[in-house]
């Protein structure tokens, strides 16, 4: 690809950056770079790698991680402080503290993140379960009411804001009704438009105002029957941009997931002419990040004006005792 940055974030092998890694991440200048588990060690080796990652690209490149407490954290103990999943400070039933609670959970988050130089954040999870749905969403959404899920969500991102980290909304426009994993098959959901809408797409429809959202794999048969939302241009078009009213940065969710069909790199193609800005790919496979790579193409200049915006609400977090707030968080989930 040019010297243009490409609207792609991808992952990387290990903890330590290989050099055929640093010469492939030079050539393909992703967006970014996202980190799991096989990245992490401790935190002097996660800053490192942090610090490899964008000099192979010479910039500031965004990296991500999926830390949202709970079953779903990348950093674990014991380098790292446990936080629950998100269900826990929905189960709060003083609304003013369950708020509250959301906020610090997201600083809390911030604060791990930025001390390692981190400054995205998967998080927070806006989907709504039903019942009966598959447990891949489960406890990590706040509640399995939209109101509640909106009002908590939006209180997480702006505690991961004020801790110098940028959240992104997931799984815009709703996996909570999902009854399939979409990391292993593709989820087919029948609901009528109007009940999504008053349901399932309600909390993204509120949160459309925050800087960057990740778009399902799941298909909704009654706006799209043939493709999942993520490759979908109807669903990004009239539910995304235009229902939901999201003008953020739109990543793709992972285009190894089973959900997708086809090769990587027509995977890659597909969501990003579907209108998704930028292209995600996590697993670290040289083979498949080069097929990856071959297929995207250069940030447009509607991804560009969205980056921009997006990033430049990432600033410093002032001084703040980390220690008071997690206590202060721990005595409001004891009740």
């Amino acid at each position: 690809m040019s010297a243009d940055i490409a609207a792609l974030v991808l992952g990387c092998e290990g903890p330590v950056l290989s050099v055929a890694e640093r010469e492939f991440f030079r050539d393909a200048n992703p967006l970014g770079f996202i980190l799991f588990r096989r990245n992490v060690e401790n935190p002097d080796q996660v800053r490192a790698l942090v610090h490899d990652l964008r000099d192979s690209v010479g910039r500031h490149a965004p990296i991500l991680i999926d830390q949202e407490g709970g079953r779903v954290a990348r950093l674990r103990g014991p380098h790292w402080p446990e936080l629950p999943a998100a269900r826990a400070v929905g189960d709060l039933s003083d609304a003013d503290k369950a708020t509250k609670a959301a906020w610090l959970h997201g600083r809390l988050l911030a604060a791990m993140l930025a001390d390692l130089g981190i400054d995205v954040d998967c998080a927070p999870v806006a989907d709504v379960p039903v019942p009966g749905a598959h447990d891949v969403i489960g406890d990590r959404a706040f509640a399995m009411d939209p109101d509640k899920v909106a009002r908590l969500a939006a209180a997480q991102a702006a505690g991961l804001l004020a801790g110098g980290v940028l959240p992104i909304v997931k799984h815009t426009p709703g996996h909570g009704r999902a009854f399939a994993d979409s990391h292993k098959e593709l989820p087919v959901v029948p609901t009528k438009r109007a009940d999504l809408e008053a349901w399932d797409f309600a909390p993204f429809k509120t949160l459309a105002h925050l800087p960057a959202a990740m778009v399902a794999h799941v298909v909704y048969t009654d706006i799209d029957a043939d493709r999942p939302s993520s490759i979908s241009p109807i669903v990004i078009a009239d539910i995304v941009r235009g229902h939901i009213g999201f003008d953020g940065l739109l990543f793709s969710d992972d285009l190894s997931m089973q959900a997708l069909s086809g090769t990587l790199g027509q995977r890659t193609a597909a969501v990003l002419a579907a209108g998704c800005d930028v292209a995600l790919h996590c697993n670290g496979q040289r083979t498949e990040m080069l097929d990856v790579a071959a297929h995207g193409r250069a940030l447009d200049a509607a991804g560009r004006r969205r980056w921009s915006a997006a990033s430049a609400l990432v600033t410093a977090a002032p001084p703040t005792d980390i220690n008071a707030l997690r206590a202060e968080f721990d005595r409001l989930l004891a009740g």
